[in-house]
């Protein structure tokens, strides 16, 4: 069936110039001026740390993949369907087919990640030394060397994804896939949370509060594990989260086209194909909108992002309307995709609100810091919650136009939800480009304070690292409300499956067993989220002594006569992260399966619902709250109420402490958690609608 289908080939044709086009970024960067000799040592040393770091969490990776390959191998060689009527087939094919698909899904995922961070440590060094030039010279550095991980991860996604479709024409196999890249994608961006924010806050209390140094001092033991942190946390981390949610959605839709269409081949090909070809002008519209990023005479990096951004947007908008008209696609996947791009830019632009130094929350935050740290977190925490609200009116709206501007074109309301969760994500190639630009800059900053350049250098990466947090920010609440339409798609693709093992799933309040299961779901996102946190402050603490042992038994160091221990620091960043991660995971893959065996189907659909609702709100807030109390800190340091050094400052420096683990260690986890958890549930949801106690 798939085969056939000029438009998978299309799709097949479409990742591979994206990848080829980030491969040319990548070397266009690289030919970029490294710099001066003290500045490529310090480049070297984040450099060192972050493959370090990643080929162990790499090695680590590859056993877990293995184990749950041949686990799925195994499982899916067998015919649950025919479980308990005396009779079970076996088909091995099956099995291998799903398991290579999970191993292929896992693969591309770190191998995206990869790229991106082997550019990023590349980039960091040479934008810092274009900053000796112009903002505008350095921006581009930076965000060309961004580009490389959204290419490459939009790029690898389509094609893996075309690839097995072609091959195999089952979208359940494809769901393997999607799964694998799930699966990495989690223990990829806890990890690299927790490492990068034990770093950043040991960094942070030991020296801007109690030595009082700068924040990239080279005398601090551990700059360089911070600098690390952002690397394969924000880089590598964030873009296999991203892989996800955009595989994640896109296979939904394939499952929900395959099974509401199965009574018609032609529809049920073209449906299914769909949200492949939609991911194929969200290619083609990236590589358009990101020629238009320009910094410009204005010199403000966040005003060319949002720039690119809107672009990318109407340019996809334009090809997505061209494709449903002269493709004759029923009308409501139009309204339904358009409806996710527009509440996608909604999120991305509320975020910017709550976030960015040139609106009202971060300066009040920043305002009332000369009060105190309990008054700068009080009124940081309050304005998260706040930020919710428009995301999760305009989650609301896109679920409600998608669901019932379908069915009145008559087309299942739910395959709306689930396009126009493909539609927010559609762009992500652009998305993904600005996320991996902030932890770019971000870095460009810390060589350029520890390689001794000149103030104004200091000054123009500070402008760029400021646009860098709020493109970060606008990324995790576009990731998050994405994947909260995702997992709606996923849920429904769940009981597809159920109700087509002869079950009829009653998920109402009313259903003891079902409130049960909704209880023990919105339990699991405050958890995982208290255990990641609970990680990076035992894991910071252990840095903190260290960083307090080299300072006392060294004082060269403070003196500036010796480097301190770099290596220490971020050896105990890296075993105290991978050490951190096997409850987290084992909560987010068992968990669901124990509640579907244990209590039963319905138990588990009550499951994800309440894990989807806390989620996406913890996920928000968490988002949002770090971003803004990080920003109160920049806004200060701009010589705003204080500036560096007065109480307001100091205030302000244990807000973004608190606010570090928030947004970028349990909040962006959280929705690649609901998605996680929801895979695991339609990937063996023919074992729990054959093997259950309730």
């Amino acid at each position: 069936m798939a085969s056939i289908d000029p438009w998978l080939i299309v799709a097949v044709i479409a990742g591979l110039i994206s990848v080829g086009v980030a491969t040319w970024l990548y070397f266009w960067v690289d030919r970029q001026d490294p710099g001066t000799e003290r500045a490529q040592q310090v480049a070297d040393w984040i450099r060192e740390g972050s493959q370090s770091y990643l080929k162990r969490l790499y090695s680590a990776l590859t056993l877990v993949a293995v184990a749950l390959g041949v686990i799925i191998a195994v499982v899916f060689s067998f015919d649950i369907e025919h479980m308990g009527m005396g009779t079970i087939s076996v088909n091995p094919l099956l099995g291998i087919e799903t398991a290579v698909a999970f191993i292929v899904g896992a693969l591309c995922s770190a191998l995206a990640g990869y790229m991106g961070m082997s550019v990023a440590v590349k980039a960091n060094v040479r934008s810092a030394t274009a900053a000796h030039q112009d903002l505008n010279t350095a921006f581009k550095v930076a965000f060309y060397a961004g580009a490389v991980m959204g290419l490459a991860m939009v790029g690898l996604a389509v094609f893996g994804m075309s690839v097995i479709f072609i091959l195999t024409g089952d979208p359940e196999i494809v769901l393997g896939f999607s799964f694998g890249a799930s699966a990495l994608a989690l223990l990829a961006k806890a990890g690299g949370g927790i490492f990068t924010k034990t770093a950043d806050i040991a960094a942070d209390l030991v020296g801007k509060i109690e030595i009082g140094i700068p924040e990239d001092d080279p005398r601090n033991p551990a700059v360089v594990a911070d600098n690390v942190g952002d690397n394969v946390g924000d880089v590598a981390g964030m873009g296999a989260d991203i892989f996800d949610s955009y595989v994640a959605s896109t296979v939904a839709v394939m499952l929900l086209g395959y099974s509401i269409f199965a009574g018609d081949g032609a529809l049920q090909t073209k449906y299914t194909v769909l949200p492949l070809i939609l991911c194929t002008l969200g290619i083609a519209a990236s590589l358009i909108g990101i020629q238009f990023v320009r910094v410009g005479k204005d010199g403000k990096p966040g005003a060319a992002l949002n720039s690119g951004t809107v672009i990318t947007c109407v340019i996809f908008g334009i090809f997505a309307a061209i494709l449903v008209i002269a493709g004759n696609f029923n009308l409501g996947v139009l309204w339904a995709t358009l409806s996710g791009l527009v509440t996608g830019v909604l999120i991305g632009f509320t975020t910017d609100y709550y976030t960015s130094t040139e609106n009202k929350p971060v300066m009040e935050t920043a305002r009332v810091s000369g009060s105190g740290s309990a008054i700068n977190i009080i009124t940081g925490y309050s304005y998260g919650l706040v930020s919710i609200v428009p995301s999760v009116i305009g989650i609301s709206i896109a679920t409600l136009l998608s669901y019932y501007l379908c069915q009145a074109a008559g087309i299942d309301g739910v395959y709306g939800v689930g396009i126009s969760a493909v539609g927010m994500l559609s762009i992500s190639g652009m998305i993904v480009s600005a996320d991996a630009y902030g932890p770019i800059v971000d870095n460009a900053r810390g060589i350029a304070e520890m390689a001794g350049m000149p103030q104004d250098v200091i000054d123009t990466a500070d402008v760029l690292d400021a646009a860098g947090n709020t493109a970060k920010a606008i990324t995790k609440g576009f990731s998050i409300g994405a994947a909260a339409l995702t997992v709606l798609a996923l849920f429904a693709a769940y009981a597809e499956v159920i109700e087509a093992r002869g079950i009829d799933l009653n998920i109402s309040l009313r259903n003891p067993i079902v409130v049960a299961g909704v209880f023990l779901g919105a339990m699991t996102p405050p958890l995982f989220s208290a255990l990641l946190m609970l990680s990076v402050t035992k894991n910071a603490f252990a840095m903190i002594e260290e960083i307090r042992d080299q300072f006392r038994q060294r004082p060269g160091i403070l003196a500036g006569t010796e480097l301190p221990d770099y290596n220490k620091c971020v050896g105990l960043a890296a075993q105290g992260a991978l050490s951190s991660l096997v409850i987290p995971a084992l909560l987010a893959v068992a968990f669901p399966l124990l509640v579907g065996i244990v209590l039963g189907p319905e138990a588990l659909g009550g499951f994800l619902g309440g894990a989807i609702f806390t989620g996406v709100i913890f996920a928000l807030l968490m988002s949002n709250a770090g971003g803004l109390w990080d920003n109160a800190k920049k806004y200060i340091e701009t010589g705003e109420f204080g500036g560096v050094g007065s109480d307001s400052h100091k205030a302000a420096v244990v807000g973004d402490t608190v606010g570090d683990p928030f947004k970028d260690t349990a909040g962006p986890s959280l929705n690649t958690l609901i998605t996680v958890m929801s895979l695991v549930a339609s990937l063996f949801a023919p074992i729990i609608a054959a093997v259950h106690f309730f």
